[in-house]
């Protein structure tokens, strides 16, 4: 299981830098209920990293599965709103079947970080 933490360190870490190599990206898919895009986007940004880096540590892998899991929680209305109305999200070049295909992929995440990162079992 380590090895599958340390895949979800990784990409949490290179999404959380995305996020401030393309932010305008990540605000476009943001519902307008959500205030200031900007803060936000740079907020997760920081917590994807945060939570990317705590998987590379065994004291703080569990912490870190934690973290995530709530993280990927709170952006799904982000991606509902991105499948539910593309048309709103400037620069979105994906069809919308993908972006509907895209939702089942969240509750797999959860699952796989919170596999990756539960206590292993006494031998």
């Amino acid at each position: 299981m380590k090895a599958l933490r340390y895949f979800i360190g990784g990409f949490f870490i290179f999404a959380g830098i995305m996020h401030f190599i393309k932010p305008h990206s990540y605000a476009a898919i943001m519902p307008d209920w959500i205030p200031a895009h900007d803060e936000a986007v740079a907020v997760s940004g920081v917590a994807e990293i945060a939570g990317g880096a705590a998987l590379f540590s065994d004291r703080t892998a569990r912490f870190g599965g934690w973290w995530l899991i709530a993280l990927l929680v709170a952006v799904f209305p982000a991606n509902i709103h991105m499948a539910v109305n593309p048309d709103q999200v400037k620069g979105l070049d994906v069809p919308q079947w993908l972006l509907w295909l895209r939702l089942p992929l969240q509750p797999l995440a959860i699952w796989l970080t919170w596999i990756a990162t539960r206590p292993a079992k006494p031998s």
